[in-house]
């Protein structure tokens, strides 16, 4: 386990489970070995930061290439949590650029490692869960890794879409794992990884509660 990443987990998890207490259900369903992906509902920044705070292994996220790339304090900040937390970096103009972190991924996967991903592709705009995109199946049925749906409650109280930095909210959040979703045998073709994204997203909706939204959610650049 890289360093960088082994001490960033302890600050973070330290900060999160000693400043914020999230309450945490499931975690028996959270494999301790083997490669896994992560798929949760997107309320906050901070999500990436509670998840990462109680998942009991190494786990990568994919983040946005704006989080390495900022400057000043802010873009240090950033770019110093990306790395701590072995964060996984996307470009999201599209073409060969934006499959590098897919492709990335797989070997990863395959090694025994973990994956967050979230399907909604951007953060929710209104708290409602909005329909997934495909990119989560196609990489668990490509690595023959099961997906454990998550869901996350409170999140967007403590970091709020525009907020820079998590704010004081102890007792808010809460963290649900659900039973893995075994992908193993599963077909990769369209209609198939369209079924499996969708059985994904209403495990995740039964975690949350979520009204679910049958459409993407909208891509709004500043919030996402």
């Amino acid at each position: 386990m890289p360093l960088l990443y082994t001490i960033g987990k302890l600050t973070v998890g330290n900060a999160m489970m000693l400043g914020w207490r999230p309450h945490v259900e499931g975690l028996d369903y959270v494999p301790r070995t083997g490669g896994v992906i992560f798929a949760g509902n997107h309320l906050s920044v901070a999500d990436e930061l509670f998840l990462g705070s109680v998942v009991p292994r190494h786990l990568a996220f994919w983040a946005k290439a704006e989080y390495f790339n900022g400057t000043g304090l802010k873009g240090w900040f950033n770019r110093s949590l990306m790395e701590g937390l072995g964060a996984i970096r996307v470009e999201r103009g599209g073409g060969r650029a934006a499959l590098t972190a897919f492709d990335g991924a797989i070997p990863v996967l395959k090694a025994g490692d973990a994956v967050a991903l979230y399907p909604e592709g951007t953060r929710s705009p209104d708290g409602r869960l909005y329909r997934g995109r495909t990119g989560v199946a196609r990489l668990a049925v490509a690595a023959h890794v099961p997906i454990v749906p998550v869901g996350m409650l409170g999140t967007e109280k403590v970091q709020p879409i525009g907020q820079m930095y998590p704010k004081p909210a102890r007792g808010v959040v809460t963290i649900k794992f659900g039973k893995p979703i075994e992908t193993e045998g599963r077909a990769d073709d369209r209609t198939s990884l369209r079924a499996l994204t969708d059985e994904v997203m209403a495990e995740i909706q039964k975690l949350t509660g979520q009204e679910y939204v049958p459409r993407y959610a909208p891509a709004k650049p500043s919030a996402s």
